[in-house]
């Protein structure tokens, strides 16, 4: 039968939407509760929706009542801090599992790179069902920063690069495109993520704001692109060094056992 999928996404795997007038809202995120969850670099969550309405970020194939990325419980004692980011998560009208502002620390290109990754939004979803998306709306005003998408983890060819000044707003099969920030300046990064599933009422959120999938990407310097490639390589070899010499002791232990 297959996924419920929004059209928009089908080619490139991302659409962006007009720019939001995030002037106009107060910075909520600053208020919010944060608790430590590490995701791709130096990062914080604040939830507003989460498994079970607890201020926690686990998966919702985890505890008691495993399920896919739906149907997330808001947590009030956040959202009555947050109301237009609670609202503007809302309000494409599409089921909403976990929703959430991240707190990413500045990190370079080459970081950025090494923790490019895809994510797990729709383990247990039953088939026939809308695909979960995630939607992404810089909340902070980072004009230097970048998001970065690739279909390959470790293939540049078709890498595209999104500024992420503030109001602007993403919506990406982050579980078929690899994904990460490159944060450029002192001050962290606020973003709110939300998971959508697929339909008709995404499909007609994405129309309203003109929704586009394809852009130029953000302009980097040729050698800071060669460097960020280098330092995803050699990061890359080490961490395949620490396990392969991590699995080699392991043996080596149950064979003394």
């Amino acid at each position: 039968m297959g996924y419920i999928k929004s059209a928009a996404l089908e080619e490139t795997g991302y659409v962006v939407l007009d720019r939001y007038n995030q002037e106009l809202d107060p910075k909520e995120w600053l208020d919010i509760e944060y608790v430590d969850w590490k995701s791709s670099g130096d990062t914080r969550f604040a939830p507003l929706a989460s498994r079970d309405g607890d201020v926690e970020c686990a998966g919702f194939w985890t505890g008691t009542n495993p399920r896919t990325d739906k149907d997330g419980v808001w947590i009030d004692s956040q959202t009555e801090k947050a109301p237009n980011l609670t609202r503007r998560a809302q309000e494409p009208g599409a089921n909403v599992g976990r929703c959430r502002v991240i707190e990413l620390q500045p990190n370079t290109y080459g970081e950025c790179l090494y923790n490019l990754h895809q994510d797990d939004n729709n383990r247990l979803n039953p088939d026939g069902t809308g695909w979960v998306v995630r939607g992404f709306f810089n909340l902070s005003d980072d004009a230097e920063s970048f998001f970065v998408l690739r279909e390959n983890r470790t293939d540049p060819s078709g890498e595209t690069r999104i500024a992420l000044p503030a109001g602007a707003q993403l919506i990406i099969d982050t579980q078929r495109l690899w994904h990460a920030a490159t944060h450029v300046g002192d001050d962290p990064r606020y973003c709110l993520i939300t998971s959508w599933t697929s339909g008709p009422e995404l499909d007609a959120y994405i129309e309203k704001h003109n929704g586009v999938n394809k852009i130029e990407s953000v302009e980097v310097p040729q050698d800071v692109l060669e460097a960020g490639y280098a330092e995803q390589a050699r990061k890359d070899a080490a961490r395949a060094a620490y396990y392969a010499a991590k699995g080699q002791a392991e043996v080596q232990a149950m064979s003394e056992a």
